[in-house]
């Protein structure tokens, strides 16, 4: 049985990811959304969301014991990062000035008011809320079945910076273009919510699912 471990540190309402992730796999996986670090480490694959502010999610990580479960996760099994989720695999935010977990080297940047401007010349709000396109920065099992380009769901007001460009596996345009998905290894990592996109972000939830890195 495939058994699916979805973090929860309190820090948003999860009910979504996990009835996204029951849709796709079907009644031979076991989906469980815990705050036990023993479960988490004994799941076969992990899904990381997370909403609210930086410092906060990471406060409430510590808290519950679980940044060493998170952290052995996204070391050695299947693992997707969800909006915070991706955010947190990162060495700082400067929401708050706080350290993330340091999995990947980069800075989590707030969106620019210089940048905010569409190409009418209209102003962009802050946060990024609402439908955007995803551009396929290069090949990955987890954008099969899914067009360059799609639309996926944003609600952001922070963006990840990677320092090693070849991280980067998605990128979206809002007043600039800002990197919307990371991927190394075992690990894949969305700034958006594929648990509200629609059939791409399903697709994408099922790929994750029969993923084999």
């Amino acid at each position: 049985m495939n058994s699916i471990a979805v973090i929860d540190y309190g820090m948003g309402n999860l009910r979504s990811v996990e009835k996204a992730v029951e849709h796709v796999a079907g009644p031979s996986a076991r989906v469980e959304v815990t705050s036990d670090p023993a479960v988490v480490a004994g799941a076969d694959r992990v899904v990381f969301p997370g909403q609210g502010a930086m410092p906060d999610c990471m406060r409430e990580l510590e808290l519950r014991g679980l940044r060493p479960a998170v952290l052995e996760a996204a070391a050695r099994k299947p693992f997707l990062g969800i909006c915070i989720g991706q955010q947190m695999l990162f060495e700082h935010s400067q929401e708050g000035d706080v350290a993330g977990l340091g999995v990947f080297a980069g800075e989590v940047r707030r969106f620019p008011e210089a940048a905010m401007h569409a190409p009418d010349g209209s102003r962009l709000k802050v946060p990024h809320m609402g439908w955007n396109r995803v551009r396929q920065a290069k090949p990955h099992a987890l954008w099969a079945g899914i067009e360059d380009d799609a639309r996926f769901y944003f609600v952001h007001s922070y963006y990840v910076d990677p320092r090693d460009a070849d991280l980067v596996a998605g990128t979206t345009g809002y007043g600039l273009s800002f990197t919307s998905a990371v991927a190394r290894a075992n690990i894949f990592a969305v700034q958006f919510h594929p648990e509200k996109s629609a059939e791409a972000g399903l697709q994408l939830l099922r790929n994750f699912l029969a993923w084999q890195p």
